[in-house]
């Protein structure tokens, strides 16, 4: 039986544009397999501590099994100050345990048999030739932050998701809507093949 996780980081409650689309990828993901079972972790409403040598080895454990159990992670990334929110930085910290995501003896992550799909979204725009090009640090730092573990994230990037509630993004709506609907259609091709099959 297929087995998913559904992971959520976005401080913004019913606004927030990445748990939107984290929402609509789980139901794609639903559809595709109907017989699936899915377990859901809020990073904001219940937040992970900091490594701590002394407490974290029972915590990562279980976090890194939750990564196991599963054929597929959702993880929504909004962009905070152009990098991950402190939670994600935490969950993948304690993914990153010698002996348990990555083989003591080889080096080899463990987790590479688990797809991971993260749903970025970014307030402005970060695309080539805008004049925050390359400011995005949160892409490259998860996919840097996850390789030692065997896990390779593809991404579905959303840009401009503050244009409608920001008076000074005003005239970037419509592009932002653009942008939108374009997130909207990858996520919704990303079990596209498994649904028609079923």
């Amino acid at each position: 039986m297929s087995h998913l996780l559904h992971i959520d980081s976005s401080v913004q409650g019913e606004q927030s544009v990445s748990r939107r689309l984290t929402a609509r990828a789980v139901e794609g993901w639903r559809a595709a397999h109907p017989d699936g079972t899915v377990t859901y972790r809020d990073l904001f409403a219940d937040p992970l501590p900091h490594l701590d040598p002394s407490t974290s080895a029972p915590l990562s454990t279980i976090l890194i099994d939750e990564v196991k159990a599963a054929d597929t992670v959702i993880l929504g990334l909004p962009l905070y100050n152009f990098g991950p929110p402190s939670t994600v930085k935490a969950w993948v910290d304690h993914l990153v345990a010698v002996g348990q995501s990555i083989d003591a003896d080889t080096g080899a992550g463990l987790l590479g048999d688990t797809d991971l799909v993260a749903i970025e979204t970014r307030g402005g725009g970060y695309g080539p030739g805008t004049p925050r090009e390359g400011w995005d640090h949160a892409q490259t730092w998860l996919t840097h932050g996850v390789s030692l573990t065997g896990l390779v994230p593809r991404f579905v990037v959303v840009e401009l998701t503050m244009a409608e509630t920001n008076p000074a993004m005003a005239d970037l709506r419509e592009l932002a809507a653009q942008n939108l609907a374009h997130g909207q259609a990858q996520i919704d091709r990303l079990w596209e093949s498994r649904q028609i099959a079923v």
